[in-house]
């Protein structure tokens, strides 16, 4: 092994958790300022049983791996269970969240001293970019799907993967 782990260094690690059901310009927004902070950010794509998604677990990481790609820290995996068992098997420190308003506060709070009491992991809330603070994965298909513009919403590839999506529908 070479480099900052191999010469005793640790690297400074984070999880950006969501379903990204598609990833939008909000949530990689937040994955860029992350990584500014943090050697490595996983992004974990949460499996939920009980939904079903418009894009499949693979097609998601797909998708998120190729829009995060130039930021070189980024790795993207899925998960199903306790984020908090998620950050314990990877030795992860830190959740970074993204808060669009009060309301998001409020929810991510409680969870974040869930999370903290269950494990010591932190939650480092970001505010989110004013441009996307009404933005959200499900208003996105919701509008796309009744023919909306939402191609400033979303990086290219995703929005062209959404188009193709809702056509066949």
């Amino acid at each position: 092994m070479t480099g900052p782990e191999s010469e005793g260094l640790t690297l400074r690690r984070a999880v950006c958790p969501g379903s990204f059901d598609p990833i939008t310009n909000g949530h990689l927004d937040i994955i860029a300022r992350a990584s500014k902070l943090y050697d490595v950010v996983h992004v974990a794509v949460m499996i939920n049983q009980s939904k079903k998604g418009l894009f499949e677990i693979e097609e998601r990481i797909e998708l998120i791996r190729a829009v995060t790609a130039d930021f070189g820290n980024v790795e993207v995996e899925s998960f199903h269970g306790l984020l908090v068992d998620f950050c314990k098997q990877r030795d992860i420190p830190a959740i970074v969240k993204g808060l669009r308003a009060v309301s998001d506060f409020d929810y991510e709070l409680q969870m974040a001293q869930m999370n903290n009491g269950l494990s010591g992991v932190e939650t480092l809330f970001v505010p989110t970019n004013p441009t996307y603070s009404f933005l959200s994965s499900s208003l996105v298909k919701e509008v796309a799907a009744w023919g909306g513009d939402v191609a400033h919403l979303l990086p290219p590839l995703v929005h062209e993967a959404l188009t193709e999506r809702l056509g066949k529908k």
